[in-house]
Order: C-alpha cells, then structure tokens, then sequence
C-alpha cells in the first residue's frame, strides 16, 4: 500500500482534503490533521492511538506499527505502509475522521 492508495479511499470521505502538515504530504478533516505522511515515505503518521494501545500493537505486529522516540509521549503510532493492507490503515482512519468530522457529514456517511 502506498499513501496515494489511502489517499483514493479517504477523499471519497465528506469534509476530508488534502494538505500538508511538517513539509510531508497529509489527509486533513476540517483543517484538522488525519493523517500524514513521515519524511520516509513509506510510513504513515496516526494520530489519536492512546498510548496502551499503540504498545499492544507494536508487541503483536512490530513490522507493521512502530514508533520512534520523538513520538514515545504522544499517542500516535506509525504505520509502515509498504507492510500493510486498507484492512489493516482503515479502521484507525475512521476512527479518526469520526472524531474530526461534523455531525452532518458523520450522519451523511452513515446514511450512505
């Protein structure tokens, strides 16, 4: 999987665009960051994974979800994206843009 494969299926989402966010291409919701590309190209930036969480899925699948010690205090988790599947970056996605999207545009997608 690439960026611009998870770029395909998250613009079909409402109020989701793209953007930048640290130089690095980004997927934003209301200019509110989703997700973002890390400076190696190959690893997707998930915000809003708590900190349990991410230690859970980096024990149980470390050659998919890692984190570096710039984000070891944040809940977030990194995503290799050459490793991984849409079934694998979707779920966290969504969660995401749930959080960061208006009640009308939840509402639409769910009626859809």
């Amino acid at each position: 999987m690439t960026f611009d494969d998870v770029r395909k299926f998250v613009l079909t989402w409402p109020e989701v665009e793209d953007g930048t966010s640290y130089g690095t291409p980004a997927l934003k919701v209301r200019k509110k960051m989703l997700a973002r590309l890390k400076e190696d190209g190959d690893s997707l930036v998930l915000p809003d994974v708590p900190i349990d969480e991410r230690a859970m899925l980096v024990e149980s699948r470390p050659k998919l979800f890692y984190f570096t010690d710039h984000y070891a205090d944040y809940p977030m988790v990194l995503i290799r994206l050459s490793k991984a599947k849409r079934a694998d970056v979707e779920p966290f996605l969504r969660r995401r843009w749930r959080i960061l999207a208006s009640k009308s545009a939840r509402a639409q997608y769910d009626a859809g």
